[in-house]
Parts: C-alpha cells; structure tokens; sequence
C-alpha cells in the first residue's frame, strides 16, 4: 500500500468564470482528495491534489478537461509534498 500523493497544477485558459472552483471542490470530495484550488490573478487556476494516487490522477483529469464552458489550453502538472489536509478548500 502506498501512501498519499500529492500533485500541483496550473490549468491556462479560459478557466475563470465557468465554475472550476467549485466543480473541482465537487469532484475531489467525491474521490476523497484534499487540498485546495485558487484563481490566479494571470487569468489561470491553480490547484493542489492530494490523496490515493488514483483519485489524484483523476483529478489531474478532470483539470485537463475542465467544466463545462471552460476551454483548457494548457496544464503544467508537478510533484508536490503532500500538506496532510483533511478537506479540499477554495482559496
């Protein structure tokens, strides 16, 4: 068994004002993620996923995709130290 992972991303786009956030919020409490997801003020999204590495990659997914009206041009996707959350927060 392998313990959490965690992943940062930032979605380029037309990724603000189409609900991201919050579907994001959605999707990762569904899958048991933590973390959090921000806008930025360049215009893109930034998140931090952590959990099962499997929930994780949905995630990351699911940010290459977007919600419905965004339109995902690009997703820088690292590594990152896991932060031990317990939730998935909005910044």
């Amino acid at each position: 068994m392998t313990g959490p992972v965690a992943k940062r991303v930032v979605v380029h786009g037309s990724v603000q004002g189409v609900f991201f956030r919050d579907t994001a919020r959605r999707k990762a409490e569904s899958r048991g993620v933590s973390g959090w997801v921000r806008n930025c003020a360049d215009g893109s999204v930034e998140a931090l996923f952590e959990g099962d590495p499997e929930a994780v990659e949905a995630m990351v997914g699911f940010a290459r995709e977007g919600p419905r009206g965004a339109r995902v041009e690009r997703v820088d996707v690292s590594d990152a130290s896991p932060e031990g959350g317990e939730a998935f927060r909005i910044r």
